[in-house]
């Protein structure tokens, strides 16, 4: 039991790390200010994968609130908490209903919200009126058409996921411990 609470505090402090390490690079590197944050949700499977999910929502809560203050870039740690960090850990309870429609339909409802709620915190909260004005310049449906030209990319995403997720468990996990699964 010991050994077993150990591996996940562990594991959590590595991955976490890891973590804050690639959303503190979305300061170096300000174009990857959406790759970085997708990288680090990412991460959050292995411990979902090893773990087990309430162990992954401890850890996410940990990266969200550090995040914070370690990112330079606030757009960055706003779209992780937001999305990439916590759609691979709702994603989890979403796969297991067999109904795929309905899954689908889920996600991205899911990712439409979170979209729109970044938008909104990130305009109204940073101060970034300048993207409404933007916005306006296209007519008062350009948000919702790029909203809705989005939706192809997460649904790329999304099972980009499914893949990584076979990738972890057939050829990197057997790699870092020397078995084979």
């Amino acid at each position: 039991m010991m050994h077993q609470k150990s591996y996940q505090v562990a594991l959590g402090g590595i991955i976490s790390a890891f973590c804050l390490m690639s959303m503190f690079l979305t300061g170096v590197f300000p174009l990857l200010y959406l790759t970085l944050p997708m990288i680090a949700g990412i991460l959050l499977l292995i411990v979902v994968m090893e773990v087990g999910i309430e162990w992954a929502w401890v850890t996410y809560t940990a990266i969200s609130l550090l995040s914070l203050f370690v990112t330079y870039d606030k757009e960055a740690a706003l779209i992780f908490i937001l999305f990439f960090g916590s759609f691979p850990l709702i994603r989890y309870y979403l796969e297991k209903l067999h109904c795929k429609p309905l899954k689908i339909l889920l996600k991205l409802c899911i990712f439409n919200f979170s979209m729109m709620i970044y938008f909104y915190v990130n305009t109204y909260l940073f101060g970034m009126q300048e993207m409404l004005e933007e916005f306006q310049e296209y007519g008062k449906h350009a948000g919702k058409i790029i909203l809705l030209l989005l939706n192809p990319f997460f649904l790329m995403y999304d099972t980009s996921l499914d893949g990584l997720c076979v990738f972890y468990r057939k050829v990197l996990k057997p790699r870092i411990t020397g078995k084979k699964t």
